[in-house]
């Protein structure tokens, strides 16, 4: 089948695909390792409005670094910086918050705007 008809046969099926430009790199991270495609080529290609992704490119792996928590409780850094963008509050705080909460963001958010 010639690209024009297989284009003209994936329009009717209802199938889209798009190029995305200038796409620096695409980084795959799983719980213990980092794929990285640098000047990888990406294709979207949406289907039943379901959208899927296809790269194209030279796969270099390395392990991955784990953030680090805050303090010696135990509270991840990242769940202070949520506290803090939401409330406005400082680290200090937040991070009161999130241990009163036994670490659940959501909680401490609550807490700490009804302390205000």
């Amino acid at each position: 089948m010639n690209p024009r008809q297989m284009k003209a046969m994936m329009k009717r099926m209802g199938i889209t695909q798009e190029e995305i430009a200038d796409v620096e790199e695409v980084v795959i991270r799983t719980r213990t390792k980092e794929i990285v495609l640098t000047g990888a080529s990406v294709t979207s290609m949406t289907v039943q409005g379901q959208k899927t992704y296809q790269v194209v490119g030279e796969p270099k792996e390395r392990p991955r670094k784990h953030e680090e928590t805050d303090d010696e409780a135990g509270v991840p850094a990242e769940d202070v910086e949520l506290v803090m963008s939401q409330t406005g509050c400082s680290a200090q705080q937040a991070r009161k918050a999130l241990e009163e909460c036994d670490g659940a963001p959501a909680e401490a958010i609550l807490k700490v705007m009804a302390s205000r």
